[in-house]
């Protein structure tokens, strides 16, 4: 399988703030929080997003402090792709357990393959994202949602069974719904501009 390292999951996000031009560095940078801008938004137009996971999130990577809405969700998308990675690997780790339920173990193969399958989607979306596929970056991104509402739910079958990926798979939900609400506010800018 091939694996992603961090340096290139950085490196997208570092390349995408060289391409902001250093006139507009300062207006962004003095113009209100575009983190607190943006999860505020995003909250109040979703059932299900966090406003605290949006924030605490974004704010984690300084170079979102400075950015604009295209730079904020690829940041969002590579710290979705960085929260697949780790819980890929956590399913490996969880995997080797063998005191957990025959039932467990069953569900942690169905997650490693969902979640081996969301590194290379997120990967493609981040792609499409870039050229400004939004239409198919939703898609894509959208499809690791159910991902891990399908990880979650393979443990919830039997009764009783207490899924170790919760937070796991909460945090990427959560990171992907960030995507998808910034990428619905960049196509209506992009709708109303034209």
């Amino acid at each position: 399988m091939h694996r992603i390292s961090s340096f290139s999951i950085s490196l997208c996000g570092f390349l995408f703030f060289l391409m902001i031009p250093h006139e507009k560095l300062s207006a962004v940078a003095i113009s209100v929080d575009i983190i607190t801008q943006t999860c505020e938004k995003c909250a109040a137009e979703s059932d299900v997003l966090s406003y605290n996971v949006c924030a605490a999130s974004l704010q984690a990577v300084p170079v979102s402090h400075v950015t604009n809405l295209q730079g904020l969700a690829v940041i969002a998308m590579e710290l979705a792709l960085h929260n697949a990675t780790n819980t890929l690997s956590t399913i490996k780790e969880l995997s080797n357990n063998k005191s957990l339920d025959p039932f467990a173990l069953v569900c942690l193969k169905d997650c490693l393959q969902l979640y081996s399958d969301a590194i290379t989607t997120l990967a493609d979306a981040i792609g499409a994202f870039l050229s400004e596929d939004y239409g198919t970056a939703n898609t894509w991104v959208s499809t690791v949602m159910e991902a891990t509402t399908t990880c979650e739910g393979g443990f919830k079958e039997k009764e009783g069974e207490v899924s170790p990926l919760t937070n796991e798979n909460y945090n990427l939900f959560q990171l992907c719904d960030i995507v998808l609400c910034i990428s619905n506010l960049l196509n209506y800018s992009k709708s109303t501009a034209t």
